[in-house]
């Protein structure tokens, strides 16, 4: 795989702002300053559920939308309702398998 403009770009992103600002993605400071790692996090879930765009053009739609998605997330919400860290969620009920054979000893 070549190295594309769009590549070389987003290894220079460091932070949420950065992100939004190189997508023209338009935002409010608070929310992003209170929920950057989340926005980030989010934004990288909803990319893991979709297959890659092909091309640097596609790909630039693909960030901005699901970036922008990512973000909206959070305007009208908050991370503990969201839930996007594993933090949030460690206290959730879990659940587990215990073979039955473990119990008494066998297996």
């Amino acid at each position: 795989m070549t190295d594309t403009d769009l590549s070389l770009d987003l290894e220079e992103l460091v932070s949420a702002e950065d992100f939004l600002n190189y997508f023209d993605i338009p935002f409010d400071q608070t929310v992003v300053h209170v929920n950057r790692l989340h926005i980030l996090q989010r934004f990288h879930n909803y990319l893991a559920k979709e297959p890659v765009a092909s091309d640097d053009d596609a790909l630039r739609e693909q960030y901005t939308r699901l970036l922008t998605k990512a973000y909206g997330d959070f305007v009208d919400s908050d991370a503990k309702t969201e839930k996007v860290l594993k933090v949030y969620r460690m206290n959730e009920p879990q659940t587990a398998f215990i073979p039955l054979e473990s119990l008494f000893g066998q297996g």
